[in-house]
């Protein structure tokens, strides 16, 4: 990770760690959005206290002898506010009050809520989702009388000034559409490919006179091998490399006669075959032609390229073997590496989708953090299939939301130490 390399964002980070971003260089540059009733402290600050609930276990709002609970009801049913409202202690019909809550969103979005009766109660016409991190303003009006409520609840929420998440190197992106490269991960080995060795022979026998190369060399189709004196015609000819490639095996010398045997192994090292089993239930998903990815040991970097044709026969496990031709210009990969691969089988278009880098889990929820501006919010992931980096968001996120990609954990570390609430 890129923030362990930094000297300068580890003296911040420790901190933020330690218990609060108080030191003098942070506490200019670094603040939470106050919560006025249970939200979200400032850093290095106490949270308010817990605000003061109902009999329905929702918050009670007063001005004077007028009363109103607000509760968010979640039983059964997606969440929705519910109210009951009294004066002097005594119970007001919810028809003969009139409501309406407006709810304040990171980046000025607003929920506009209104209400119907409902039993003894105003029900709100609308779900509340998460997060629930809002600023609340609330008029109500009984007998002609206008009461107004303004209260910041937040939670999952904080602040860092844009030099100081520099310098943490945080990271973001703008959500939106992606293409997931579905892969289905594949072992096997690297082999040299039919036709990439040559065993060279005389073609009249005779005496070697001449040997030009010598075992390990690198040779250049047409390159003189040896020169032989013709047993019969007494008459001197030249073997040449029929290829290019490296001398393997040196199996004669100088003086010696050619006798109808293998004088020398040449070896085309120029491309090597991997050959990469897959196994009878992937073996439908499997087509001539797809992306592989192929990660040899000792590089640095996978190697692409195309799924070539299968062997016709089975392994003893069953596994059948399929064909990758891999480059090999410079010689460094050799038959008998062990490799490891990924198969594309599939590539999906999705809508919305994030990187897996930047997940976080809060409460029952895995998240990402939005910015907006200098502020961080979580925002609940539904979550669908993932591929690589990528992983496909259902519903949680808008397209277009800038989101914390790298280093998400300095935000998640902030928002914990605050203490930051949920309440209902």
């Amino acid at each position: 990770m890129k923030f362990s390399q930094s000297f300068t964002a580890a003296l911040l980070l420790a901190p933020l760690l330690l218990g609060g971003l108080t030191s003098s260089l942070l506490a200019t540059q670094v603040q939470a959005a106050g919560a006025s009733g249970g939200g979200q402290s400032g850093h290095g600050e106490q949270a308010e206290p817990e605000p003061e609930k109902g009999p329905h276990r929702g918050r009670l709002l007063r001005d004077g002898d007028f009363t109103v609970e607000l509760a968010i009801f979640e039983t059964g049913v997606p969440p929705e506010f519910r109210v009951w409202a009294d004066k002097a202690g005594q119970a007001i019909a919810p028809q003969n009050l009139e409501l309406e809550v407006r709810l304040i969103r990171l980046g000025n979005q607003v929920d506009q809520i209104g209400f119907r009766v409902e039993g003894d109660y105003l029900r709100g016409d609308m779900e509340i989702y998460e997060p629930h991190s809002f600023v609340v303003e609330i008029d109500a009006k009984h007998n002609g009388t206008l009461h107004q409520w303004r209260y910041d609840n937040f939670e999952g929420r904080t602040q860092i000034a844009n030099p100081v998440a520099a310098a943490m190197e945080i990271e973001t992106e703008i959500a939106g559409p992606q293409t997931l490269h579905i892969q289905l991960p594949a072992w096997g080995e690297l082999v040299w490919p039919n036709g990439a060795e040559r065993k060279i022979q005389a073609r009249f026998d005779g005496e070697i006179r001449t040997l030009h190369v010598t075992e390990g060399e690198r040779v250049k189709a047409g390159d003189l091998l040896f020169t032989v004196e013709s047993n019969k015609s007494l008459k001197s000819y030249s073997i040449t490399a029929p290829i290019s490639g490296v001398v393997t095996a040196l199996q004669a010398g100088r003086g010696e006669q050619t006798a109808g045997r293998t004088l020398l192994t040449l070896l085309d090292t120029r491309k090597v075959q991997a050959n990469l089993a897959i196994f009878p239930q992937d073996q439908a998903r499997v087509k001539t032609g797809m992306p592989v990815s192929i990660q040899i040991p000792g590089l640095a970097e996978p190697v692409m390229a195309k799924l070539g044709q299968p062997y016709p026969t089975l392994q003893t496990d069953q596994s059948r073997l399929w064909r990758v031709t891999l480059p090999n210009p410079y010689g460094s990969l050799a038959a008998g590496q062990k490799i490891s691969a990924e198969i594309e089988v599939a590539a999906v278009p999705v809508e919305l989708a994030v990187k897996r880098s930047g997940l976080q889990a809060f409460r029952d929820f895995t998240v990402v953090y939005a910015k907006v501006g200098e502020e961080y919010e979580v925002r609940m992931l539904e979550l669908g299939q993932a591929a690589g980096e990528w992983i496909q968001v259902l519903g949680g996120l808008k397209p277009g939301t800038e989101y914390v990609t790298e280093n998400s954990f300095i935000i998640k570390a902030d928002i914990e130490k605050s203490g930051a609430s949920h309440d209902h």
